[in-house]
């Protein structure tokens, strides 16, 4: 898969890093772009960033890049975490960065766009804007974790949003959590 990744500065970077180490750079390819304050972020919630080998990345300001263009061939596009100023310029149909234009591209060739908004909680403006953005076929996943398989570290817990992400690629982990009839007990993952 052709995969554009992407994050702005809403609080979250962690999802980005998991995200990142989950996803097999060899056997895909990945293009990233950081706004200026998502590297702020990140360095302020992680320390270090890490970009696993084999990512390419782009500053934000870059329009020569492959993915703004239609007619370059991209699988799916994730915008994690996504601050509701990015997600109001992408409803508006605002196209001024790599980010937003990548954006843009996406849902007019109607290609996934998946945006994973972290922030909370939400008024009107940012409801309505998410409105426009599930109209015009994007997948907004929310950073909301889940608890039902026993998460014992925030990286699990972080991971559980993780997982639904590949999941709406189409890269599903192994390692995913998956919800059985506890009664049959089939695919039911055990915890210690």
């Amino acid at each position: 898969m052709k995969l554009v990744i992407a994050a702005t500065g809403a609080s979250g970077s962690i999802y980005l890093q998991r995200l990142l180490e989950q996803i097999d750079t060899v056997a895909h390819e990945i293009h990233l772009v950081l706004s200026g304050h998502a590297k702020q972020v990140a360095k302020q919630e992680l320390g270090a960033f890490k970009i696993p080998k084999g990512i390419v990345q782009y500053g934000e300001s870059d329009l020569n890049v492959p993915f703004v263009s239609g007619s370059a061939r991209f699988d799916a596009m994730v915008i994690v975490p996504c601050s509701m100023a990015t997600l109001g310029r992408i409803a508006s149909g605002s196209s001024d960065t790599a980010l937003l234009r990548a954006a843009d591209v996406f849902l007019k060739e109607r290609r996934k766009l998946i945006v994973v908004p972290r922030e909370t909680p939400w008024n009107l403006i940012h409801a309505r804007n998410i409105v426009t953005l599930l109209e015009a076929g994007a997948v907004v996943l929310p950073a909301i974790p889940s608890f039902y398989s026993r998460p014992t570290s925030l990286v699990d817990v972080v991971d559980t949003v993780v997982w639904r992400i590949l999941d709406q690629i189409g890269l599903p982990s192994s390692r995913a959590y998956r919800w059985a009839d506890q009664t049959s007990r089939r695919g039911a993952r055990k915890k210690p």
